[in-house]
């Protein structure tokens, strides 16, 4: 079903029927008439092809259908934090913010210009905030309307994902996981918890995006990615943002075979003579490469190349005499193959701790918390696994 065949107002009735246990007192609640809430909970009932409610005479006993979409509606208002929101004004904001002009969002969501025009009007007119300016030829979002978009795309995945979890009780199993997955994850515990996930749920999507930290926290927040694997950053600022670790990882410094240092054990002098190829500035990596020398007092040395591309640093590595700092196992095939090698690991305390962060908000699905224990079962055998407490995602 799409989420935008519905009426924001039916879906608030259902969740205050689910709150007050009769058409009634809904109706109040949410100010319209009984007769209406009952057409609007029965046409509602016949798009999600399932009964919400079971009819008695003392009142409304909601379902299992309707336990687990009104929460999800709950958060959802909650996010859009008016009364003056409908799906057709979600709808017209969200599309010109992707497209970035009335036309565009016209194209994409097949309304009317004049309509796009008018939701995105009326919208900013009752929640009194501008919402769009133009500039030039396009039309951009103003800092309030950033605001309300990036809560727009959020209230959207709630009533999305109660929806997904509504169709999977009928048989129609449409929901998803979207994974924002950091280098050292997709050498490590990720191959293993998806493998073992898909056998288990072979009918749910699963999306994994690859990415640096800067590149897939945005969309982590705005509800494209449910969660990120990767480096965690000590301390974590974001307030908006949790961290479950999973297990802590030392990097070796790594070298072509054939190295001038090969069959040596460099001390960090040594080390420092030659150049690197480290990721930036502000990643768990780079701190620890800095540590590293920084603790004897020696000069840093030099890195004329900033990457945290494994592929990138494998052909840059096997092609000089550059050295970097990674896991062995985001290595491994090379090391197997004797095209790199290892030359020494990093004392323990440089190390960095690899996990989850997810949105503070963020309540996962059945099949999401799944995944989660998958992810924590695989990173249990590693050394340095640290055996998280998953309770406040589980619940």
């Amino acid at each position: 079903m799409d989420v935008w065949d519905l009426n924001l107002r039916h879906l608030l009735a259902v969740a205050r029927i689910v709150e007050f246990g009769t058409v009634s007192a809904a109706a109040t609640a949410v100010n319209l008439s009984q007769p209406a809430v009952t057409q609007a909970l029965s046409r509602l009932e016949g798009q999600i092809g399932m009964p919400l409610f079971d009819r008695r005479h003392d009142g409304m006993v909601p379902t299992v259908a309707a336990l687990l979409l009104a929460p999800r509606i709950d958060a959802a208002m909650a996010r859009m934090s008016s009364p003056y929101v409908t799906m057709s004004r979600l709808r017209a904001l969200l599309a010109l913010a992707d497209v970035g002009s009335y036309a565009g969002a016209s194209h994409v969501t097949g309304l009317s210009v004049p309509s796009i025009h008018r939701a995105v009007a009326d919208l900013g007119t009752a929640m009194r905030r501008k919402l769009v300016e133009r500039r030039g030829r396009a039309v951009a979002l103003t800092e309030a309307g950033v605001q309300v978009v990036n809560a727009f795309r959020l209230a959207k995945v709630e009533l999305e994902t109660g929806l997904s979890e509504v169709a999977a009780l009928n048989g129609q199993e449409t929901r998803s996981i979207a994974v924002g997955a950091m280098p050292l994850s997709r050498a490590r515990i990720l191959p293993r918890a998806v493998t073992h996930f898909i056998r288990r749920y072979p009918m749910v999507k699963l999306g994994i995006a690859e990415g640096a930290r800067p590149e897939l926290v945005e969309p982590l927040r705005h509800g494209a990615l449910d969660m990120m694997i990767g480096a965690l950053r000590d301390p974590l600022l974001e307030e908006d943002l949790v961290q479950i670790p999973l297990f802590d990882d030392v990097p070796a410094v790594i070298a072509r075979a054939g190295h001038p240092l090969a069959g040596t054990a460099p001390d960090r002098r040594e080390l420092a003579r030659y150049g690197w190829v480290v990721p930036p500035r502000g990643t768990p990596l780079r701190e620890s490469f800095e540590r590293h020398f920084a603790e004897v007092g020696i000069e840093m040395p030099k890195v004329p190349i900033e990457s945290g591309s494994v592929m990138t640093l494998r052909e840059i590595l096997i092609d000089s005499d550059f050295l970097t700092l990674l896991s062995p196992d985001q290595v491994s095939v090379e090391l197997e193959a004797g095209w790199l090698i290892q030359l020494g690991a990093l004392p323990p305390e440089l190390g960095r701790t690899i996990g989850l962060t997810c949105r503070a908000s963020w309540r996962p699905t059945e099949v999401q918390r799944a995944f989660i224990e998958e992810l924590a079962e695989a990173s249990a055998g590693l050394p340095g696994a640290l055996h998280p407490d998953l309770s406040p995602l589980l619940g």
